[in-house]
């Protein structure tokens, strides 16, 4: 059975569903040109298949003393330089992905923005797979190696770190009470074939030459999943990778990236046949996803903080200017540094601790363009054309009939308690500058 695609009307609203959940918001009009000029395949292969080399365009980077950004060196400059990657790109899906990645083998503090960022490069790389050749650079990645102790597993002393993770977290699942889909043996097991990384300390630099010793590296058979031989770690990759658990596993996990409900057997099945079918390549999975009926039709999903933050960003076509290290992770998510090996708790991005830093985040964007109180302003401005007014400042974003009118009624609220001449302009004035944050954190802009 194939995989159902989606097959009603591709307009606007669709565009925009795709263009926040596959990449970080559509920029002023991208979604109305999106949905004018494909149709729903054309759409999603314009960004699963994107042409040319990923391009920045826009005001470069800096931070909020107005210098240039020193990603490995100055504390937070990391988290900028990814983020402003994500608003200024012209391939959103590549760095979506990467922060999937980056979710999916979670990689917190391991004291060096250097090793972060160049995993990060590395999930940029590698955004389509194919899976296990992701999995293999991941493993023998410094930033991993560090993080989940692999220069540290010895022959003599075999370290279960990243042996745990590799099948727990990033291939087949936690194990059950019987041992499946792997026992606490193939965990042991596991940590032998991973044996043998290291690298040097050098002063005033830290780690560097990180390298496979085959003096650390056990060499006895090993008995995974019931199969024995001489592994070694591509081995433990590739065995992980051809586990019947596998399949199920990464089909089901990628889905929760993109839909927030759980695909029928049917889709799974149709789902895990393409990718085992494609030699475990990700693009035909994401496509197949991105084009699925439940994508269009489901319920909507709540975004990322720091998709949140990128998207108003780009809608207001605004580069990096502020330090927003701080606002992404009092709003829940701080770049690089994930809260554990699971990745971060979707379930948390939207609570009363932190919508405080959404609020946050989008006063600093609409401030930048907040109209002065000493401005002249029309004292005899509509409710609903200040309404108007405020939904384009964000690029018309789709809001509910319900949102619209509730906005409508606060503005003529607003515009009833000016009673005296004076008061028409100002009050008028203040009114704007309130409903651009009003509609920046409706729950429309919360959720796609």
């Amino acid at each position: 059975m194939d995989v159902p695609v989606y097959r009603g009307k591709f307009g606007e609203r669709e565009a925009a569903r795709l263009l926040w959940r596959a990449g970080f918001g559509p920029k002023p009009g991208e979604a109305a040109k999106l949905a004018r000029r494909f149709n729903l395949n054309g759409a999603v292969h314009a960004l699963t298949r994107p042409k040319g080399k990923q391009r920045l365009g826009g005001p470069a980077p800096v931070d909020e003393d107005g210098l240039p950004l020193a990603p490995f060196d100055a504390y937070g400059h990391d988290q900028l330089w990814w983020l402003d990657r994500m608003v200024r790109t012209n391939q959103p899906l590549r760095e979506r992905m990467a922060l999937i990645w980056h979710d999916w083998f979670a990689t917190a503090d391991v004291n060096s923005q250097k090793f972060s960022i160049e995993q990060a490069q590395l999930f940029e790389r590698l955004w389509m797979g194919p899976f296990d050749k992701l999995l293999l650079d991941v493993t023998v990645n410094p930033a991993m190696l560090v993080w989940l102790s692999g220069i540290d597993n010895h022959r003599r002393a075999p370290n279960e770190n990243y042996a745990r993770e590799l099948m727990e977290l990033f291939t087949l699942g936690a194990s059950d009470a019987k041992g499946y889909p792997y026992s606490e043996d193939d965990v042991r097991e596991q940590a032998r074939a991973l044996t043998g990384w290291t690298a040097d300390y050098q002063d005033d630099v830290g780690l560097v030459n990180f390298r496979l010793d085959p003096k650390r590296h056990d060499t006895t058979p090993k008995t995974i999943f019931g199969q024995t031989g001489a592994f070694d770690w591509t081995d433990s990759c590739r065995l992980c990778v051809k586990h019947s658990a596998h399949k199920t596993f990464f089909i089901e996990k990628l889905w929760s990236y993109f839909i927030p409900v759980p695909p029928s057997p049917k889709t799974r099945k149709a789902l895990e046949r393409l990718y085992v079918k494609r030699g475990y390549a990700v693009r035909p999975v994401v496509e197949a996803i991105l084009m699925h009926p439940a994508f269009y039709r489901g319920p909507a999903m709540v975004k990322p903080p720091i998709v949140y933050i990128a998207g108003l960003l780009r809608a207001r076509r605004r580069g990096i200017e502020s330090d927003w290290s701080w606002m992404a992770d009092m709003a829940g998510q701080r770049l690089f540094r994930p809260p554990n090996v699971s990745g971060w708790n979707d379930a948390r991005w939207l609570d009363t601790s932190t919508f405080r830093g959404r609020w946050t985040a989008a006063n600093e964007v609409a401030g930048y363009d907040a109209i002065d109180d000493e401005a002249s302003y029309s004292a005899t401005e509509t409710p609903k054309a200040a309404v108007r007014k405020a939904v384009k400042f964000w690029g018309n974003p789709p809001l509910s009939r319900q949102t619209i009118k509730t906005l409508e009624r606060y503005a003529g609220a607003v515009g009833a308690a000016a009673t005296a001449d004076w008061q028409q302009d100002t009050f008028r004035l203040l009114r704007q500058n309130a409903l651009r944050m009003l509609v920046a954190t409706c729950p429309e802009m919360q959720a796609s």
